[in-house]
C-alpha cells in the first residue's frame, strides 16, 4: 500500500511538474506581488489609414492581435530578468531573453543596460528601465515558436482575476445595418457581439477604465431550452492568438483599439471597442420559423463568465428577404467618443 502511494505522489508530482517550470515572477519589484496590467493578450492594435470624417472605420490600415500583456510601471522603473538565460537586442528598446529551455520572454519599452550575449539571473539582473514616455513593460512569452498567453495558470505568477467579462451588446444586422429581431430576420444576416473584460486591478493614468478582451467568447442558439445550434467558438485567445491575417474573422469591423488612432489623429483616453464575429453570413433559414434565445458567453483565463441573451425571431417566406447579406456586413457606426478633439499619436499605446 505504501508503494503505491509514492508512486501516486511521483507520477502526481511529475504530472504537475511541466506547468510549475513555466511560471515567472513580474519583470519589476515586488516580483511576488500582483502589478496592474493595461492590455491584455489578443487585444485589437487598430491603426486605421484614413481619419474618422473619411469613414477610415470602414478602411485600411494596420491590425493585428496583442501578442504579450503591458505592465503598467512609471517611466524610469527598473526592469529585471524574469528567468535565467541570455539577452539579446532585437532592436531599440527591444530585447530577448532566451532561457535555457528555449523559450523566449522579449522586453519592449525598455532602455536596456545590460551587454549583447550577456548571461542573466531571474529575480536579479537589472536588464533597464522602462522607457519614456510609455509607462509600461510589455511581456510576451514564446514557446515552441508561438506566443503563449502569460496571465494562464501557471504563467506569470502571482496572478488573480476576479473581474467578469462584460457580454454589452448582441448586434444582428443586413446590409442596411442593424435591425431589430423581435421584428423578424431572415436570410443571411451578421451576429456580432460587443464585449469586454476589465483588468483584475485598478490601472492608473490615461488608461484608467479602459477596458480589455476577453479570453473566450462562445455562442448557442436554443429554443425552449432545447439547444438548437451547438457552441461556437468566436475568439479563444487562452493560450495562443489566430495569424494576424484572421483578425476581421475574430473581429468585427467597428472594432477599435483603446487611445484609438484614424490617419494622423489619436484620440486620448478613448474606451476602445471589442466587436467579435459570431457568425459574418449567418443563414437563418437553417432555422424554422419562431423564436429563439442567442446566447453569448464571454470568458476570462480564470474562468469568470459574463453572460447575455438576444431573443430573435425568424420569419422566412417564399418571397425572398430585401437585405439578405451576401458579402460583408456593413460595419457598425462609430460611437460618440470620437467626436471629441483629437491629438497627435502618442506611442503610449505601441506595440
Amino acid at each position: 500500500m505504501r508503494s503505491r502511494l509514492v508512486l501516486l505522489s511521483t507520477l502526481l508530482v511529475s504530472a504537475l511538474l511541466p506547468a510549475a517550470a513555466c511560471a515567472y515572477p513580474w519583470p519589476v519589484k515586488p516580483f511576488d506581488r500582483q502589478h496592474p496590467i493595461r492590455g491584455f493578450f489578443g487585444d485589437p492594435r487598430t491603426v486605421f489609414r484614413s481619419g474618422v470624417s473619411d469613414n477610415g472605420i470602414e478602411g485600411p490600415g494596420s491590425f493585428s492581435f496583442h501578442q504579450g500583456v503591458d505592465i503598467v510601471a512609471p517611466d524610469g522603473t527598473p526592469v529585471y530578468a524574469i528567468a535565467d538565460g541570455r539577452v539579446h537586442y532585437l532592436g531599440a528598446a527591444t530585447l530577448n531573453l532566451v532561457t535555457r529551455s528555449g523559450a523566449v520572454f522579449q522586453y519592449f519599452h525598455v532602455v536596456a543596460v545590460v551587454g549583447e550575449g550577456q548571461r542573466v539571473t531571474v529575480r536579479q539582473t537589472l536588464l533597464g528601465y522602462v522607457q519614456a514616455p510609455y509607462g509600461h513593460v510589455h511581456i510576451s512569452e514564446i514557446r515552441h515558436g508561438h506566443v503563449v498567453n502569460p496571465l494562464q495558470p501557471g504563467h506569470l505568477t502571482p496572478y488573480a482575476d476576479h473581474t467578469v467579462p462584460t457580454v454589452a451588446r448582441i448586434l444582428v444586422e443586413n446590409e442596411d445595418g442593424v435591425i431589430e429581431p423581435s421584428t423578424g430576420i431572415c436570410g443571411r444576416v451578421q451576429l456580432v457581439a460587443d464585449t469586454y473584460d476589465t483588468p483584475p486591478l485598478p490601472v492608473p493614468g490615461t488608461f484608467a477604465g479602459l477596458p480589455v478582451s476577453p479570453a473566450l467568447v462562445t455562442w448557442t442558439i436554443t429554443r425552449s431550452s432545447t439547444v438548437i445550434v451547438k457552441r461556437h467558438v468566436a475568439a479563444d485567445f487562452r493560450d495562443r492568438l489566430p495569424p494576424n491575417a484572421a483578425f476581421w474573422s475574430v473581429y468585427a469591423r467597428g472594432t477599435y483599439q483603446n487611445d484609438t488612432r484614424f490617419g494622423k489623429a489619436q484620440y486620448p483616453a478613448t474606451p476602445g471597442r471589442y466587436l467579435f464575429q459570431l457568425a459574418p453570413r449567418f443563414d437563418t433559414r437553417v432555422l424554422r420559423n419562431g423564436s429563439y434565445r442567442l446566447t453569448v458567453h464571454a470568458s476570462d483565463v480564470r474562468g469568470n463568465t459574463g453572460t447575455r441573451s438576444l431573443l430573435i425571431s425568424v420569419l422566412n417566406t417564399a418571397g425572398g428577404c430585401p437585405g439578405s447579406l451576401a458579402a460583408a456586413a456593413v460595419p457598425p457606426a462609430l460611437p460618440v467618443e470620437l467626436s471629441q478633439t483629437p491629438r497627435q499619436p502618442n506611442p503610449s499605446s505601441a506595440p
